[in-house]
């Protein structure tokens, strides 16, 4: 497969999911471009064990973890603490907004280990298996963080509801 039929088969999807990670638009598309960057020079390795999307979204996934824990994105996060200003841009806003409304940002809210639970059960369609498999977690693991999750959401919405009554 050429790499710009990936791109063009894969590259709007993979920037979701990176979003969904990062929360920010530019680091989504940096990691997109590494995550394509990456596989064009080993795609060698790719052994064809899972579908081709899945490998990515793998990538894609590993990639994202590596930007929240990298030193550029800790000193964004902490500029923003200091300074009590989001570097979050209206353009960013605007995306997450139309992206899925209310719904999409109670989920951006959650912890990333919660977030990307919701993601892939409900935004994917993957199973609970086939959530293990992608994340290197235990299946069990899996079920008590959904159940977190849709515990944390549910309170969540629940919270803006009784905000938006007031």
């Amino acid at each position: 497969m050429e790499i710009e039929h990936i791109i063009h088969t894969y590259g709007d999807y993979l920037y979701r999911v990176a979003f969904i990670y990062t929360k920010d638009k530019s680091a989504a598309e940096e990691v997109v471009q590494d995550v394509f960057f990456n596989f064009y020079r080993k795609q060698s390795q790719f052994k064809g064990d899972a579908t081709l999307k899945t490998y990515l979204i793998k990538m894609t996934i590993n990639r994202s973890y590596d930007y929240l824990r990298s030193w550029k994105n800790k000193r964004l996060v902490l500029m923003e603490k200091i300074t009590g200003k989001s570097s979050v841009t209206t353009e960013q806003l605007l995306l997450t907004m139309e992206m899925r409304g209310e719904i999409t940002q109670a989920v951006l809210g959650l912890p990333v280990k919660y977030r990307e639970i919701i993601v892939l059960y409900y935004y994917e369609e993957f199973s609970i298996k086939e959530i293990a498999s992608l994340t290197d977690v235990a299946e069990s693991t899996i079920k008590s963080r959904l159940q977190r999750a849709r515990s944390k959401l549910k309170m969540i919405l629940q919270e803006e509801g009784e905000m938006s009554h007031e």
